[in-house]
């Protein structure tokens, strides 16, 4: 399941970057007292007590303006506001109730997720300073004075957020479901793959790169079972993300990587794989996520019998990092061998959260070992001790062994095929963490 979103919204200059860089721990955001400094949202992992989220921090919203950068701010704030799970608006206790502050508390309303109001600058200690009850005309629940300068009532305010956060068992039902995020360059048959699986013009389908800019959820149902499809805006080269709107639709997909399960990566197969294909295969690889390289528009290439294995072929070279990853060739125009999928989303989701016993795992190693003996250096020689798996999505396993620095990389792969020979583990990443013995 994908971590929960907290979005801190409100006007320039209220403190959203200092209270964003206090929680998150690590100075991200930039800090200043200009109005605006934050342009573009940032985004990082947090938790409080038992739960893990995602904090964005946003720059300011300023309803009324014209100006091209507040504008584009705005719009920014609009998408987090999208994607969030709970919104952290953020105001100045010194400035009082604003036209401003109207405004956006109407805004987040209409968005009817859950609203946690912060009155930033309360700097002094004890009771709450008698400006904070204006706060209650917003009408959007109770203020809570803080200081993200002076680190008071930070605490506080982390448990109202923390009960808003979603419950584990409000995802039940989420999680019986497959997500599947349809990812990569723009106008390579996103859309045109969705409206086939859907049977219907969910989204625009058109020759014009890059139509589809918002990130949309379709849930799905067949006899393979029970799917959520998220379909992305395309990944353009950092060279041609000039207008805003690109910069949020690299941001949508990223978040669509980061929710998804599953992750197809359609490549245009008139076009081959391009250096933008493997950065954006390289993201959800990075991610941990189970993956399936899609070749489209496979009915408009001439073929014959070495066609299909030397494409793959092609592919693999390009992306030796994810050889294992599946390669499906199809048609969206055409539906063929669109049906497959199914099948394949299910073993790859299953493989991406599959666990093994830890004796298993030591056996494997065992005679890993008996067949290509461990390095040495200097008269040092490597000694594997154990291993056992610490986690699922993706499978990462622990491997104790007496010195790490004698455990090189070209022993961990050979070690990461072993494991794929005898566990499968048909398009997801492996995860290695070396420990030597005393460490936890």
């Amino acid at each position: 399941m994908a971590k929960p979103i907290v979005a801190i919204i409100g006007k320039p200059n209220v403190g959203k970057s200092r209270f964003f860089n206090y929680v998150v721990g690590q100075r991200i955001s930039i800090v200043e007292d200009t109005p605006g400094v934050t342009r573009d949202r940032v985004y990082a992992d947090t938790y409080w007590r038992d739960k893990e989220f995602t904090l964005i921090d946003t720059g300011g919203i300023e309803p009324e303006s014209n100006d091209i950068i507040l504008s584009q701010m705005r719009e920014q704030a609009n998408i987090a506001i999208q994607v969030a799970d709970v919104i952290l608006f953020m105001t100045d206790i010194k400035q009082g109730v604003t036209a401003d502050d109207r405004e956006i508390a109407m805004m987040l309303k209409k968005s009817r997720k859950p609203i946690v109001l912060a009155c930033n600058k309360s700097d002094n200690y004890g009771n709450p300073p008698a400006e904070l009850y204006e706060f209650y005309h917003l009408g959007i629940g109770e203020p809570h004075a803080i200081s993200a300068a002076n680190a008071i009532g930070i605490g506080d305010l982390l448990d109202v957020i923390y009960e808003a956060l979603p419950s584990k068992e409000s995802n039940e039902e989420d999680n019986e479901r497959i997500k599947v995020a349809i990812i990569g360059k723009p106008n390579v048959g996103k859309s045109s793959l969705l409206n086939r699986i859907l049977g219907e013009d969910r989204s625009i389908v058109s020759s014009i790169a890059g139509t589809t800019r918002d990130a949309i959820d379709s849930e799905y149902e067949n006899e393979f079972g029970k799917y959520t499809f998220i379909d992305t805006a395309g990944v353009r080269k950092k060279a041609k993300v000039n207008a805003s709107i690109e910069k949020f639709s690299v941001m949508r997909t990223l978040f669509a990587i980061e929710r998804s399960d599953v992750c197809l990566l359609l490549i245009d197969a008139t076009e081959g794989i391009t250096d933008q294909d493997t950065k954006i295969l390289g993201e959800a690889h990075e991610a941990g996520k189970g993956i399936i390289i899609v070749i489209n528009k496979w009915d408009a290439i001439e073929k014959d019998n070495g066609t299909l294995e030397k494409y793959k072929k092609e592919v693999y070279q390009k992306v030796t990092y994810a050889s294992y990853a599946p390669i499906l060739f199809i048609s969206a125009k055409t539906g063929q061998r669109v049906n497959q999928l199914f099948t394949m989303i299910n073993e790859v989701a299953k493989q991406n959260a599959f666990r093994i016993t830890t004796a298993v795992i030591n056996e494997v190693i065992n005679e890993a070992i008996a067949v290509v003996q461990p390095p040495s250096d200097k008269g040092k020689k490597l000694k594997i001790l154990y291993g056992t798996q610490a986690s699922t999505k993706p499978p990462t396993f622990v491997i104790f062994v007496n010195k790490k620095e004698l455990f090189h990389f070209s022993y961990q792969r050979y070690l990461m095929n072993c494991f794929r020979n005898n566990f499968g583990l048909v398009g997801t990443p492996i995860r290695f963490i070396i420990r030597e013995k005393h460490e936890k």
